[in-house]
């Protein structure tokens, strides 16, 4: 081992200065001696995807990690993608490189807030994005993510109102589907995907006459209604693989990936712009930080914890758990891009 693999530097400065393969090659060597593993989100810097032991979607990555002998999970996302990790790891360490990697959409609504919510409307029951706090979540009877939105709106009776938080997007797509008309929508929303504008689409289409369009169903109603395919970032991997030319309304990070997976097809970014920032926040200088030296640990409440784990298992109960990888995504998760677990961000 290289004298650089056993002694630690004292801040993310001193980190950044090394080479990347000398970052590649601490991370590797650390993750091997505390028993890691590393969780990329798709929307990741390519580098950090490249150093991860899963890459896919904030609560399949958590089921993945759940499932493995790993006595630390590195969570390479924002703060409510960690929360989870812990939520369902509560025995094993979970790390963030960067506490300030937080969720803006997550951020509109707090415990407090729906907790006001639910006293104005007290027969409601509370249906929560995955893209959300661990105490949100604990406030709320269900979760559900991107894929499954309609489905987990669908179990619940028809006459029942459903406080649905954090995204607005996501809940008027809901409603559509499902014909709903008591469905009571928090004010927040994805600026990644709100600000995507249909003079983008436009262009992009003209540019590109034969390309399908998909979106997330995080984005505004406008574009959702242009779209040949609306589906979460998993199911966008699965377009790929079927399809020789898209334009992807989503974060930039996972149009980058599939580019790498699959150099002969047009895979065109609906928006250049579309990038979140702080997904971005993370680096390998602040990777190879967090290992060496085991911050930023990620603690809850029990209380907190076991209410959001009440309200993800309702979700997995009803989507009949988590599913292994399919054919395609064990061959896809061989080539370095691995798509698991359930759609969300």
């Amino acid at each position: 081992m290289t004298l650089f693999a056993v002694e630690p530097l004292q801040s993310t400065l001193e980190y950044a200065a090394l080479p990347p393969e000398e970052l590649r090659e601490r991370i590797l060597l650390r993750k091997e001696a505390l028993n890691a593993v590393i969780l990329g989100h798709n929307y990741q810097r390519i580098e950090i995807q490249d150093v991860s032991d899963y890459l896919g979607d904030s609560l399949g990555l958590s089921q993945e990690a759940a499932g493995t002998s790993a006595d630390v999970i590195v969570f390479c996302g924002v703060h409510f993608m960690a929360e989870t990790a812990k939520v369902l790891s509560p025995n094993k360490t979970i790390l963030m490189p960067d506490l300030k990697a937080g969720c803006p959409m997550a951020d509109f609504v707090t415990g407090d807030a729906l907790r006001r919510l639910k006293s104005v409307h007290p027969d409601a029951a509370v249906v929560t994005y995955v893209n959300s706090t661990a105490e949100v979540k604990a406030e709320s009877d269900i979760c559900c993510t991107s894929s499954n939105a309609v489905r987990v709106v669908e179990s619940i009776p028809a006459n029942q109102p459903i406080i649905f938080v954090p995204d607005r997007n996501l809940a008027r797509y809901v409603e559509e589907k499902t014909g709903r008309d008591n469905i009571i929508a928090w004010d927040g929303y994805c600026y990644v995907h709100d600000d995507m504008v249909l003079e983008e689409l436009d262009r992009a289409r003209a540019e590109n006459p034969g390309a399908k369009f998909v979106v997330h169903p995080e984005a505004r109603k406008d574009l959702l209604d242009q779209a040949d395919f609306v589906t979460s970032t998993s199911g966008m991997v699965d377009l790929a693989e079927e399809h020789d030319a898209l334009i992807i309304g989503t974060e930039r990070g996972l149009v980058d990936r599939l580019k790498q997976r699959y150099p002969l097809k047009t895979l065109i970014p609906l928006s250049g712009a579309a990038i979140c920032g702080n997904m971005k926040m993370n680096t390998l200088a602040k990777l190879a930080w967090s290992l060496d030296h085991g911050q930023h640990e990620i603690m809850l409440d029990e209380e907190i914890r076991l209410g959001a784990e009440r309200a993800l298992l309702r979700m997995l109960e009803l989507s009949d758990g988590w599913r292994g990888p399919t054919e395609e995504e064990a061959e896809l998760e061989l080539a370095g891009l691995r798509p698991t677990g359930c759609g969300c961000s």
